[in-house]
């Protein structure tokens, strides 16, 4: 197999001790604040450009060319970070100035948060532009706490590592020091002392109750140029998603029960209902800026994070499980945005069965239909097989796996499909597996 150097993160759970977690607290403070002094900065430079195009206008130049002539350079991360240095100032010396603390903090935390406010603002640009595929991208807003994720991002230097494990159950982290680990990073060590990992950097972020590191590597691994034998038996495999059953297979697989051809949506956060109600509720019988608020917050953070860290669990098992048994896996090109689109509509025209829409979204989020499609897609690199997508104006569920004849009057209360012309009577989810493995087609290939 050839060797490949690729980016990889390795995630660990930090056990910060009580002085450690109010120093990750403050490096997530310090990082939300050094990416609104960039956006501040950005934001006041397009101000100017505003005002300077609307007196042109009103003078009587046209918009567009008001738009070309007049120039206002963006401050970027070397322009703002110029600036910091010249007024942060330095309590050290008795130095008064817009953040005289910096030296407490690593270096590296401002100037990552920094780097972070220039991708935002070009995501924003390159949305409106047309440059950016998928959702439109909004103004960039500045972070608030308790509304943003705490969140801060440190890099070194590789020649002299400042980020590594101390021990496997133990992670450095500049400035900080040594942090417990609640799991193991054998696996991590062993790469590094053999060669075939470089420490790049570490994001440090905060999930409900939980402090987690993510070290990004540059790993050299052996990626499979093909699939293996047992992959190439196996064939191509259709997958359908849905909220009934989460998957349905056009062949049986075995994820640790048998063999099946329907996997059960787990319904998590349906699971975790009756208890994020009382925590939702008694947060709301609280009175802002108390103490107990911010207990009855963590608590309910707390849930919605054990259900995030459920979520991901299986579906993490399950996308492996189809990666590494079939030779090409076959998907739908579901437009998830447009299937969890509120039906409230506008106030001329109200929607209609607003509620049950309402639930039905909910459901199809709590599926995580998209996050499937996308841990695939990475995946299938990583293990030699290949996917193929299916058309997404293709009715998979309406035709007849057998013949080929469609029956556009079925409706999502049928749950079985069965062909008027030939006969078949199948589970629609698996009849559309089959029409997915079917008809989707390789990226690229131009082939089924």
């Amino acid at each position: 197999m050839p060797k490949h150097v690729i980016l990889r993160a390795y995630r660990f759970t930090l056990d910060p001790t009580p002085a450690q977690l109010a120093a990750l607290n403050r490096y997530a403070g310090a990082a939300r604040w050094a990416f609104n002094y960039a956006l501040a900065a950005k934001v006041a430079s397009h101000g100017q450009w505003r005002n300077q195009v609307a007196a042109l206008v009103e003078a009587g130049t046209s918009e567009d060319v008001a738009r070309k002539q007049v120039k206002a350079p963006m401050p970027t991360k070397p322009t703002v970070q110029k600036a910091w240095i010249a007024e942060r100032g330095d309590t050290r010396i008795g130095q008064d100035g817009s953040c005289p603390w910096w030296h407490e903090i690593n270096n590296y935390c401002f100037q990552s948060a920094f780097a972070d406010a220039d991708t935002a603002w070009k995501n924003w640009l390159d949305s409106i532009s047309g440059k950016r595929a998928g959702r439109r991208v909004g103004y960039p807003r500045f972070k608030k706490k308790g509304r943003s994720r705490d969140s801060f991002r440190i890099h070194h230097d590789v020649t002299k590592p400042g980020i590594r494990l101390a021990t496997c159950r133990r992670l450095r982290i500049p400035k900080l020091g040594e942090v417990r680990l609640h799991d193991s990073g054998k696996r991590l060590a062993r790469l590094i002392q053999r060669g075939n990992a470089v420490v790049q950097s570490v994001t440090v972020s905060r999930g409900g109750h939980r402090w987690y590191a993510s070290v990004l590597c540059k790993v050299t691994v052996d990626l499979p140029d093909k699939p293996t034998h047992r992959q190439t038996a196996a064939g191509v495999v259709g997958v359908d998603l849905g909220v009934t059953h989460l998957i349905a297979l056009s062949q049986p697989a075995d994820f640790g029960r048998g063999p099946t051809q329907l996997v059960d949506n787990p319904r998590h956060l349906n699971a975790a209902t009756q208890r994020l109600r009382r925590a939702q509720r008694a947060l709301s019988r609280t009175e802002k800026g108390s103490a107990r608020r911010e207990k009855a917050k963590r608590r309910l953070a707390r849930l919605h994070g054990e259900v995030s860290v459920r979520r991901a669990t299986f579906l993490h098992g399950v996308t492996k499980r189809l990666v590494t048994g079939f030779r090409t896996v076959a998907v739908e090109d579901l437009n998830v945005a447009g299937m969890t689109r509120s039906a409230r509509g506008t106030t001329e025209r109200p929607g209609r069965k607003v509620r049950q829409k309402a639930g039905l979204n909910r459901a199809i989020l709590d599926a995580s239909l998209g996050e499937i499609r996308r841990q695939l897609t990475y995946k299938a690199s990583w293990y030699g097989s290949a996917i193929a997508v299916a058309d997404r104006w293709y009715p998979s569920s309406k035709t007849c796996s057998a013949c080929g004849e469609q029956n556009p009057r079925l409706t999502l209360a049928d749950r079985v499909f069965i062909c008027s012309s030939c006969g078949m009577e199948m589970n629609r989810d698996v009849n559309a597996a089959r029409n997915i493995a079917a008809h989707a087609v390789a990226p690229g290939r131009g082939e089924t």
